[in-house]
């Protein structure tokens, strides 16, 4: 069974600058708790929105989805995590609060179900100072890619 919070990074089948983990702080079969931060280097904030960067909403939605489907989803696998592919089945994502360059969140998912390889989360993003900044459900379906 996969273990280690290093192992289940090195597992995500992401890299920069695609990749929005930076530490999974806790995990368990019915949950995880990661945390990212925004660097205001990333070439999103150039165009979003002029004069006045802010985190895109489906780059939020796609934190909450490393966080807490993939990684729990790796967790979840154990070892039968060679050759995965995640799809994400669904979302319902309610934006409350704005993320600026160079903020830190901390993303908190519950698992509500994992069968059949689906796995659905209440997940929720929040900000340093503990405001919840977005909350809603992801859906997605872990894929192991046969060899054969």
């Amino acid at each position: 069974m996969v273990k280690s919070h290093q192992e289940i990074l090195a597992l995500l089948p992401y890299t920069k600058p695609f990749l929005f983990v930076d530490e999974i702080i806790e995990i368990d079969e019915n949950g995880v708790k990661g945390s990212f931060t925004f660097h205001e280097d990333l070439d999103f904030y150039k165009g979003h929105f002029k004069d006045f960067p802010v985190t895109p909403g489906v780059i939020l939605t796609e934190t909450m989805a490393q966080i807490g489907l993939a990684c729990l989803g790796i967790f979840l696998l154990g070892d039968e995590v060679e050759n995965l592919t995640i799809a994400m089945t669904s979302t319902n994502i309610e934006f409350l609060k704005p993320v600026y360059p160079a903020e830190k969140v901390v993303v908190i998912s519950e698992k509500k179900y994992f069968r059949f390889n689906k796995l659905k989360c209440e997940v929720r993003m929040e900000n340093e100072a503990g405001e919840i900044v977005c909350k809603g459900e992801i859906a997605g379906m872990l894929i192991v890619k046969n060899n054969g």
